[in-house]
Parts: structure tokens; sequence; C-alpha cells
């Protein structure tokens, strides 16, 4: 199901998968594919490699999302558009949001951007994918459907020539009601490191998708990042969609059941 290094014009900026599922669990993939449409293909000055390695897109996260909403029944938003043309986990005023660096390497075809061209970027990706997640989340609040929001991401297992440890990593916000829980069964059922708020954290600007349409609307809301070379194959997304389905499902409806109390 992955787009992968293709510049099809002919095709949605966003996915909408299982709308109608009647999960507690509503799921987002951000950075789900490296896309790029023509004339981004050949424009940004990169390399081929460039175009499948980690700063296009978050390999696996897709794969695993997939896998998630088949097993929970959850209604699942992708975006498919690479991150290195617009970055949709970023605010529209942020100053990554077309990153001209990333990670070390650099990308020309985003240095000194006309207003005219950031537009376009946003009209072609950033908005469709919000306006989708929107939609999916108006139709829920109207049938009074309990919804939780998790966002599913994938990191490098070496970053700026640091090596990180942690097989998965959750992150939150204020509101620590999904987060606990999950890190604590995770730990009882594995022998993983899981991080917590690593190897990320809202105050590194990547929560915005999740800041926008979990927590302000008082949804609770989880971002999972998994290490890259945890999910490099379909049988290992799939493995780690069956892990985290009952982790996610028991947490969630817990805390439903709480709420209802």
């Amino acid at each position: 199901m992955e787009i992968r290094a293709t510049s099809r014009t002919d095709l949605p900026a966003v996915n909408v998968f299982n709308r109608s599922g009647s999960s507690s669990i509503v799921l987002v993939c951000d950075h789900a594919s490296n896309r790029m449409p023509l004339p981004y293909d050949q424009s940004l000055g990169i390399s081929e490699a460039d175009k499948f390695a980690h700063i296009a897109w978050d390999p696996g996260a897709l794969g695993v999302s997939l896998e998630l909403s088949r097993l929970l029944d959850a209604p699942l938003v992708a975006s498919t558009v690479s991150r290195l043309i617009i970055d949709c986990n970023r605010d529209e005023a942020a100053v990554d949001l077309i990153p001209e660096i990333s990670e070390t390497t650099v990308i020309p075809g985003n240095a000194n951007l006309s207003d005219i061209e950031r537009q376009k970027r946003i009209t072609l990706s950033h908005r469709p994918f919000h306006q989708a997640i929107e939609e999916v989340l108006d139709e829920r609040a109207a049938k009074g459907q309990p919804t939780a929001v998790i966002s599913v991401h994938s990191f490098t297992p070496v970053y700026k020539g640091q090596q990180r440890p942690w097989e998965i990593g959750l992150i939150c916000g204020n509101d620590r009601s999904l987060i606990d829980p999950v890190i604590d069964d995770l730990k009882s059922r594995t022998q993983f490191q899981v991080g917590d708020n690593e190897p990320y954290s809202p105050r590194d600007g990547v929560y915005y998708t999740l800041s926008r349409h979990g927590e302000k609307r008082g949804l609770r809301s989880l971002m999972i990042e998994i290490r890259n070379d945890e999910i490099s194959t379909p049988e290992m997304e799939n493995r780690w969609g069956a892990l985290l389905a009952p982790v996610l499902e028991k947490a969630v409806l817990s805390q439903n059941g709480r709420q209802h109390a």
C-alpha cells in the first residue's frame, strides 16, 4: 500500500482508510509516503538515495498504521506527499515547515522559497491532510463516538552520530492518561527500552498534529515513534501492529470506562 518515490500527480494528497471504523481510536500518519509529484521529483536537488531515506518519510510507519487500522477497526488518515516538500506535522508558520536541511542533508530546492511557492505547497498537501482529519473527527463528534487520536511515526537508529537505544518512544503533552498505561504495558510484555517523551518531545515542535486535532478538542492523544530498523519489512510492520493493537485498545477503553464511571 505504500507509495514509494513516484512522481505521479493524479494521486490524492491524503488517503482515508476505514473512515467509519468502530474503534475509539483514530490513527494519523503524517509522514506515510515519500511521493514527490512533479515537478518536485527533480527540483529539490537531492539524490535518488535521499528520496528513499528517512529524511523523505517515516519508513514502516504506514505499514504499522494499516495493520493497526485493520486489527482495531480504526479510521486512518495518511499523507501521500513527502515531508521534504512540506511537513504536515508542523505549523504553517514553523521555520522547518519546508526544511532547507534535514538532519545533515541540504535540500537545495527548498532554499529561498517565494511566498507563492510556500502557499502552493501548503495547498498541495498540508491543508488537505488536516482538513481530512478534521472531517473524520467532526463526523465522530456528531455521532457522539468516543475518540482518542494516535499518530504513528518512525525514527532512525542513529541521529547526527548519536545512537538511539529505544526500540519505541511514546510522546504526549500534558495529559498522560494514555502514555502511562501504554508504557507500563509495553514494559511488562517486552524487554524493549521504551522512551518517555524520547527520542522527541512536544518541545521539539513535533507534536503539531496531535496538539491541533487532539488536545485542542479535548481528546486524549498519543504519538508513537518506532525505531525504523524494527519495521523494515512487511512482516515486522505486522508484528508491531499485533503488539501495539491490544495495548492501545486496553489503554483507551480503560480511560473510556473511567470517564463514564
